[in-house]
């Protein structure tokens, strides 16, 4: 199969373009990608559990752990007892992070509005509905499962 028909070549290089773009924009105020996705998924104003923002992100605690040390020593963020939960945190953004976090919003809004300048809303209806199916397949484990009798094509 040519590579730029193959479906997850082109998910991976559209991926690593857009990591990229984000990326050199983040470090225009001496951040990242990571950071600005973190402060993102943080309540605005009441803060997220830590245990919560792996899930939402997609990141192992390990990663997350040194990223939140990262952006508490920069002043992004701080934590505060759970008070539901004397175990756990929740992460609060700073007045310097919920600035960063307004940035980083309004990269993304920028990106989405010239993307969708691009492209029809039946186009995009249909981008939409390819990457929800194959999220689907994948989390349905319908892509390979548990059948180690298929043949590589």
């Amino acid at each position: 199969m040519e590579k730029n028909k193959s479906i997850d070549h082109q998910l991976r290089a559209t991926w690593q373009a857009v990591a990229k773009m984000y990326n050199e924009q983040a470090a225009k105020h001496n951040s990242t990608m990571a950071t600005a996705f973190v402060l993102l998924n943080i309540d605005f104003e009441d803060g997220t559990p830590s245990t919560a923002l792996g899930p939402l992100m997609g990141m192992e605690p390990t990663s997350l752990s040194r990223l939140l040390k990262t952006m508490e020593d920069k002043g992004a963020i701080f934590r505060e007892k759970n008070p539901n939960d004397g175990r756990s945190v929740i992460i609060k953004l700073t007045d310097y992070g919920k600035e960063m976090r307004e940035i980083s919003k309004g990269h993304v809004y920028q990106f989405n509005n010239e993307v969708r300048k691009h492209i029809t809303d039946e186009e995009l209806e249909n981008f939409f509905k390819v990457t929800k199916t194959i999220n689907q397949l994948i989390t349905d484990k319908m892509i390979y499962g548990d059948d180690i009798n298929k043949q590589a094509v």
